[in-house]
């Protein structure tokens, strides 16, 4: 499949006069995909029961006679103001137990009944006239779950579908006493309706409710995707998505992912770094107008696995937003950037959001193609040039990588839930490991927790798992290649409990865990090697001679056979050490790249992105400030 670029579009806030000029400018410039219709609720149902279908009858009929294919939008992101008088209780809860109400979006809780019987009525409906719509040719459920902290809801209708959750799970209030080890703390339950949720409770409540809650919440978000998911499958053969977004693990996205086609996600680089990112000042300065030169990769890559090869960016920033901390200018060539680096990796289109900017409400300063007057702005340029260069180079194949990554949702709540220090964050250690293997040239896959077989591989990484999978456990077990186990891996239950044997209890690796300990900035624990360990370390007891350790004398990294553990968080000197050495052992070759160049293969070529506000010239190669180079191999 040729790469296509796309734009989000919301004909509903333009004159029905000006819908054909834009349809005709998008298709000028190359784009072939327009998303439409996820906010537009009150204009298909203005009044309960009400539907009004001419509008957006026209819309698509315009767009696809200009030759554009339609991703059409559930629109139950933003119910109307008239939903909640139909059901006043919606609405969720936050876990200092005040109401989020109307006046913005995703006003909804995921648990309420009422709602999600509401969705399923609208769904249908759209579902039913444009199921078969040729223009149609792919949909997307509500908008980016999980946005504004909306996962996790304290309302009276989640308790009561949390007491169901768990009654279903546990058939006992017994059985559930134990699991929880509430002898502790006499928090034993006589009857599920005694079960709260875990929010206002005088300390911290018990960690195995608090994972309860998370997975009944994720299960939940993936209820409500399959509602809509089974509805569109009845009445449309167009492939099914959802749109993600940057560093939200409040629900699983393999498991909502198991009833969608194709997984895409809303890729905002100057914001993500402004907002969401532990780096430096200096860091933050370098690449404030181009972003971090790895989080967008790891998305990429994440998301691919979220959809088990298809994926794309359905939001691809423009220009300046309207929602992080400090909203810079991208610099001249990032629209571009960004876009080519999600090509080479996998990715089968990228919408840019969105086509004009809005000259009203919340978002009048986010940038779109064009500004609120219609002059193109200078994504506009970009894009158009990009889908030329992207019609000369036709379809673009991945090359299997060799190096792989294990990302687990389960672990970053495990580890919000009993942090043990401030700072230890799973996210935050994956995605050190992730742009450690970049650093080095690398081109990563992303594997999901509970993978059954590494073949393939000749490098796995699982940093932080907080249970390791049965299946994932054999696949180590039978890994032919070499494994990076740690730190704080295996270290608890599936309810929450430390397991005995102690961690890491790996397949020939014999290592007990004794004690751990989580570091302040001003107390790294140092290696003889050279590097630290930072933010965490654990004191493994052993017979087993350590590769590295400590110069307090304690096993830093541990070997036996294809399996190694990493007893501590590395910085970054210890991290490239360890990798390099590990890298060699499994057969893949590395190179050390320039601060901010990174490479991604292809079956063809070779993407080489310079995420640097200057020029870098390496091996013969020289990238312009903000550029791309496709290198045929």
């Amino acid at each position: 499949m040729t790469p296509a670029l796309g734009v989000c579009y919301y004909p509903e806030h333009w004159p029905e006069s000006q819908w054909a000029e834009d349809a005709a400018r998008m298709a000028e410039i190359g784009l072939s995909w327009v998303r439409i219709g996820e906010f537009a609720w009150s204009r298909m149902e203005p009044r309960p029961g009400q539907f009004d279908w001419g509008w957006l009858d026209r819309a698509i009929d315009t767009l696809g006679a200009a030759g554009l294919r339609v991703v059409l939008g559930t629109p139950t992101a933003t119910p109307p103001r008239w939903m909640l008088e139909r059901h006043p209780d919606m609405l969720a809860y936050d876990a200092e137990g005040r109401v989020r109400g109307f006046g913005s979006r995703r006003h909804y809780c995921f648990s309420h009944r009422g709602y999600r019987a509401e969705s399923a009525r609208i769904v249908t409906a759209l579902a039913e006239r444009y199921g078969r719509n040729p223009h149609v040719q792919a949909w997307q459920t509500d908008n980016e779950y999980g946005c504004h902290d909306t996962v996790l809801s304290y309302s009276p209708a989640a308790e009561a579908a949390f007491r169901d959750w768990l009654a279903q799970k546990y058939q006992s209030p017994e059985a559930l006493n134990r699991a929880w080890g509430n002898v502790f703390w006499s928090m034993d339950y006589d009857e599920f309706s005694q079960i709260g949720l875990p929010n206002l409770t005088v300390t911290e409540a018990n960690p195995a409710h608090v994972m309860d809650f998370r997975r009944f919440a994720s299960d939940e978000v993936k209820a409500f995707n399959k509602i809509q998911t089974d509805i569109l499958r009845r009445h449309s053969t167009a492939p099914i998505s959802h749109n993600y977004m940057g560093r939200i693990t409040e629900f699983d996205h393999f498991a909502t992912g198991q009833d969608l086609d194709i997984a895409t996600w809303d890729a905002y680089p100057l914001g993500f770094l402004s907002d969401r990112l532990e780096v430096s000042d200096d860091h933050r300065r370098r690449f404030a107008r181009q972003g971090d030169p790895d989080f967008q990769a790891f998305h990429h890559d994440l998301y691919r696995a979220v959809g088990r090869g298809r994926w794309w960016i359905m939001e691809q920033q423009p220009g300046p937003v309207n929602w992080a901390p400090h909203n810079p200018d991208p610099l001249p060539g990032m629209a571009r950037l960004w876009a080519a680096e999600a090509f080479a990796h996998g990715a089968e289109a990228v919408c840019y959001f969105r086509w004009r900017q809005a000259p009203f409400a919340q978002e009048q300063m986010h940038a779109g193609l064009l500004r609120p007057d219609s002059a193109p702005a200078p994504a506009y340029h970009e894009a158009a040039g990009l889908a030329a260069e992207l019609a000369q180079m036709g379809e673009i194949k991945l090359q299997p990588a060799r190096v792989a990554l294990v990302f687990d949702y389960a672990s970053a709540w495990a580890w919000q839930t009993q942090p043990q220090g401030r700072g230890f964050d799973y996210f935050r250690l994956v995605f050190h490991a992730y742009k450690g293997l970049r650093k080095l040239g690398l081109s990563v896959d992303i594997l999901p927790p509970d993978t059954a077989d590494l073949d393939g591989y000749a490098l796995v990484l699982a940093p932080g798992l907080a249970t390791i999978s049965a299946p994932l456990m054999a696949a180590f077990a039978a890994f032919k290649g070499v494994a990076l186990i740690g730190p704080r891996s295996n270290a608890k239950t599936v309810d929450f409990a430390t397991p005995v044997p102690l961690p890491p209890n790996l397949p020939g690796l014999a290592a007990v865990v004794a004690r751990v300990e989580s570091l302040p900035a001003d107390l790294p624990v140092a290696l003889r090697e050279g590097g630290h360990f930072e933010i965490w370390r654990e004191k493994c007891e052993t017979e087993i001679a350590p590769e590295e350790e400590t110069l307090d004398g304690w096993p830093a990294l541990l070997t036996a056979g294809g399996i190694s553990y990493l007893a501590g968080w590395p910085d970054e000197v210890a991290l490239q050490r360890i990798l390099t050495k590990l890298c060699a052992r499994a057969g893949v070759g590395t190179e050390t790249l320039p601060e901010g160049l990174r490479r991604r293969e292809t079956q063809s070529h070779v993407l080489w992105v310079n995420y640097n506000a200057e020029s870098v010239e390496y091996q013969g190669i020289n990238l312009p400030a903000a550029g791309v180079l496709w290198q045929e191999k």
